[in-house]
């Protein structure tokens, strides 16, 4: 069986609440660069807590879910299926 090599993942910032939605090979790797600030896109929004993340056999089908995620329906979708988990985060944080 082929292994799952393509990660789409989410990130919700500590310090704003706003997502930051991308795709990797390595997702220990990707979220180490994220809390080490690596990444321009979010250095400045750090902390994050990793609220979701799904893998795919085929890299095509995996850049096709982020962009979705990315566009306002996907957003949407998104905070629907993890509602209960972003609502236990604010709870607790």
């Amino acid at each position: 069986m082929q292994p799952l090599s393509f990660c789409v993942y989410v990130l919700r910032s500590e310090q704003d609440g706003l997502f930051y939605i991308g795709f990797t090979t390595n997702l220990k790797r990707r979220l180490e660069e994220h809390a080490e600030g690596k990444s321009r896109a979010t250095a400045c929004r750090r902390p994050f807590k990793l609220v979701y993340c799904e893998y795919h056999l085929d890299k095509a089908d995996a850049l096709r879910r982020e962009h979705y995620f990315k566009s306002t329906i996907g957003k949407r979708s998104l905070r629907l299926m993890i509602r209960k988990a972003l609502a236990k985060d604010i709870a607790m944080g």
